[in-house]
């Protein structure tokens, strides 16, 4: 029986990856990047860390990008959007999270949060849902070394630790390739919940289980 499960944030419990591709679309075509894979762009950098994301950046969009434009310049006009979109609207709860969570405390498993946005944002949009009441633990990417975001294990071996449980003990819980990865290397158990990012050669070889809705993950627990 698994003693704790880890929960990534955008994309997972919140139904907030839809809104980025909006604003990384609004954005590429601020900057006069090309729009027409851009989705593909999204699954790229999707979890990933300001470095895996800037040379992902560059790679992607490679002969296109104007003369002085950074990934940071570019990030910052998507994130702007996307902020302004959760003061105004919010976001919704992903199907099936608080029936899976309140099963989960009944259960007496233990919660973390495992998110590479940080602790201001992830409190502002979870706890409106009512949702924080349910961690036994947060994490966040600004406690996490520069440099060693997802998709390397640190920060799920952060959540193991702070929850004082071993990772073989846990389940890590991703919808991006970069989450897989982080989860996978951690030593997690790794289950994939399809949003926007279909399942790859690499998700089928590093998660463990794939499921298209995150209630399924009760199965684990009977």
């Amino acid at each position: 029986m698994f003693k704790a499960i880890v929960f990534d944030m955008d994309g997972v419990l919140l139904d907030s990856e839809k809104i980025y591709r909006i604003y990384e679309r609004k954005a590429a075509k601020t900057f006069g990047l090309p729009t027409d894979h851009i989705d593909d762009f999204c699954a790229r950098i999707a979890g990933g860390t300001k470095d895996t994301n800037s040379k992902a950046f560059n790679d992607f969009f490679a002969g296109s990008i104007p003369e002085g434009l950074d990934y940071l310049q570019y990030r910052d006009v998507v994130s702007e959007g996307v902020e302004r979109h959760g003061r105004e609207n919010g976001y919704e709860l992903k199907p099936g999270v608080r029936e899976l969570f309140d099963f989960l405390k009944e259960k007496g498993v233990k919660i973390a949060l495992a998110t590479s946005t940080d602790k201001d944002r992830a409190e502002r949009f979870l706890g409106p849902h009512g949702l924080l009441e349910y961690f036994d633990k947060m994490i966040f990417g600004n406690m996490i070394p520069a440099g060693r975001g997802k998709p390397n294990p640190d920060i799920y071996l952060t959540a193991c630790r702070e929850l004082g449980v071993k990772p073989e003990e846990t389940i890590g819980v991703e919808d991006s390739i970069n989450g897989v990865l982080s989860s996978s290397a951690a030593g997690l158990y790794t289950v994939m919940v399809v949003d926007l990012i279909e399942p790859n050669e690499v998700t089928e070889e590093k998660a463990d289980k794939t499921y298209y809705s995150i209630i399924n993950i009760t199965e684990l627990f009977k």
